[in-house]
């Protein structure tokens, strides 16, 4: 009976065929190494926070008045209210270490090159999506720091001619910051945010498995070709459509199936972060200031200003950007052009060598300039903006641009090492 419902529901509803075709025998490369766990890394902490927000939103109180309160409440008064929640913001931070490194995973082996641009713009708008989302999350606590953090990141696009007042007044929904503005962002965060970047993880894993996963070679996955199997245009293409035999002959080389091969790899990486998760949340939640600093730990009052403001650490890359340029106009173009040129990677980057391991030398160096930028002005963005760190802020904004600016240049004509026939 239960063999003859599942195929009732299976003709209806094809599920075990699109799970054998994205998942199970989706034909992935078989030399991925480290790097390409944080991609399924991802995924875990999404749903992390999507289920422990659903928990949270149960005894949370979305008003001025009463906002500080119910997190009080949560966390003291509510059985594990103070797990969830530090699993909650744990997880908020823990979310863009692992996004922060699947990009650079990508910067590294050219991810981004043809034919995968789109796979790269959705990474982007994720990653677009998912700042906004911590943003409107971030003031939710109503802590002095939620308060005044969003003071700052709000008034920044005061500056935009013509519309920028209008447009702080529509993003507040009030003249100053206040139970509307946090209401506003309650239902964006909660609602409209989590909505847009389930749709567009699922574009992402879509324009993945059409145009077939990268590996750390950036060279694609080779097809027998030994006259043995009649080959069509579309078997040349590598897309998850095509599996791995034809005819009773292997037709795709150097890929296997993604199970059980990579479900059981990524169960390895899974443990390893969790370990360090559990770790964090136990020993460590407020991450030393970092995750949740101290002046959120007081309501917020809009007639005390805290000594420092700054933004949450995944911000403070782009922060620093803006603070280093004197005109608050020209700061915040920059802060967006830091994230656009991201953007316009694949158009930037012109050379026809992939992988990091077969470009030239000052690919690679130019690579290492470019994290050694975005980490200084990560630390750059938490301290005050005094002489010292501005001018330090200034250097690396040149230098964090100067990458994208290099590799216009020299990729065009680059000297490569020779590529690989196969997969090493």
């Amino acid at each position: 009976m239960f063999k003859n419902l599942m195929s009732w529901i299976e003709y209806r509803l094809p599920f075990m065929e699109k799970m054998n075709l994205h998942v199970m025998q989706y034909p992935a490369p078989k030399n991925f190494n480290f790097w390409y766990f944080f991609g399924s890394l991802a995924m875990l902490v999404l749903v992390n926070q999507i289920l422990t927000g659903i928990w949270l939103t149960m005894n949370y109180e979305p008003s001025a008045d009463g906002a500080f309160a119910s997190v009080e409440y949560i966390m003291r008064d509510v059985d594990y209210g103070w797990l969830l929640r530090y699993m909650h913001s744990t997880g908020a931070s823990a979310f863009f270490v692992v996004v922060y490194l699947h990009m650079l995973r990508g910067m590294m082996y050219g991810s981004y090159q043809k034919p995968r641009e789109l796979l790269w713009i959705f990474g982007m708008l994720i990653f677009l999506v998912l700042m906004a989302e911590a943003f409107m999350g971030y003031l939710l606590p109503w802590g002095q720091m939620s308060f005044w953090g969003a003071q700052v990141i709000i008034s920044i696009f005061g500056v935009i001619p013509g519309i920028g007042d209008d447009l702080t007044l529509w993003i507040r929904g009030d003249y100053v910051i206040s139970g509307a503005t946090l209401n506003r962002f309650f239902a964006l965060h909660v609602i409209a945010l989590p909505l847009v970047l389930v749709v567009l993880v699922f574009l992402h894993i879509m324009a993945l498995h059409e145009v077939g996963s990268n590996n750390p070679d950036g060279i694609d996955v080779k097809r027998e070709n030994d006259g043995s199997v009649e080959q069509t245009e579309a078997d040349k293409k590598f897309t998850f459509h095509q599996y791995f035999t034809k005819g009773g002959k292997k037709i795709i080389v150097d890929a296997i199936p993604f199970h059980p091969y990579y479900t059981v790899k990524d169960l390895v990486g899974v443990a390893g972060f969790l370990l360090i998760f559990a770790w964090v949340i136990f020993f460590l939640p407020e991450g030393g200031g970092y995750f949740l600093e101290p002046p959120n730990f007081e309501a917020a009052n809009p007639l005390k200003t805290p000594a420092h403001i700054a933004p949450v650490w995944y911000f403070t890359p782009f922060y620093a950007i803006l603070r280093a340029v004197p005109d608050q106009l020209f700061g915040a173009i920059f802060m967006f052009l830091a994230i656009l040129a991201l953007a316009l990677l694949p158009w930037i980057d012109r050379g026809s060598v992939r992988s990091v391991r077969y470009r030239s030398a000052l690919h690679t160096a130019n690579l290492i300039n470019f994290c050694v930028s975005f980490v200084a002005l990560g630390v750059l963005g938490v301290l005050p903006a005094t002489g010292l760190y501005t001018l330090l802020a200034q250097i690396f904004s040149f230098t964090y641009f100067g990458f994208f600016i290099l590799l216009w240049f020299y990729s065009k004509n680059e000297k490569t090492k020779p590529l690989p026939v196969r997969l090493t």
